[in-house]
């Protein structure tokens, strides 16, 4: 997570951030659940020299696809004028960014599960708004967050093939990308589900 210092708001492995509910241990059966192994965090490894020099045109498809649907935009919108909130959007642009990269690290300590907690609590009202100061939505709809795995890699998977990787490889760097999404989302949902239901 070097070179993020200058990202306002990433906080990662810093006491602004709580330590997560999930244990390390629990996390290590969801990936079970998954079929998430090594091999997976060798791919997404590999995955980050492939991406690391690609992450703005990765956002530009991305958020062009989150401001081409009203309903995700919803949640960047000032809530007295209706307007796309350009410091908000900018400010999650550049966390975004990050999150890319340290995806791609695939670097699954306490540090890294602690602040999935943190992504979590800042899409659900617990803490939605207040890193950027943002007069939005006061949550993220628990619906939007799940359905974006699919656009976000299916659309990351042609930046995994730009390298010449054989088809092979970029497959299994795309399928890695799909589990730690789906694990991610998991994680970021604990504030959204009923105490002691997770």
């Amino acid at each position: 997570m070097s070179g993020s210092a200058a990202i306002p708001g990433y906080t990662a492995g810093t006491p602004a951030v709580a330590t997560s509910p999930v244990t390390l241990a629990e996390f290590e059966l969801m990936k079970n659940s998954a079929l998430f192994g090594d091999e997976d965090i060798k791919a997404l490894r590999q995955s980050h020299d492939v991406v690391k020099d690609q992450v703005e045109a990765i956002l530009d498809v991305w958020y062009g696809f989150v401001g081409s649907q009203p309903q995700l935009l919803q949640s960047f919108l000032g809530k007295s004028d209706g307007k796309p909130l350009g410091d908000y959007l900018g400010g999650v642009r550049k966390r975004f960014g990050q999150w890319i990269l340290d995806t791609a690290r695939a670097e699954y300590d306490q540090k890294w599960l602690d602040y999935q907690h943190e992504i979590g609590l800042r899409h659900h009202r617990t803490k939605k708004n207040q890193t950027d100061g943002a007069d939005a939505s006061a949550i993220v709809p628990f619906r939007d967050l799940f359905a974006l795995i699919f656009p976000v890699t299916f659309t990351l998977k042609p930046f995994l093939a730009k390298k010449g990787h054989k088809a092979e490889e970029v497959d299994k760097m795309y399928n890695a990308w799909v589990k730690s999404c789906l694990l991610q989302l998991t994680l970021w949902s604990h504030p959204y589900v009923k105490t002691g239901d997770f």
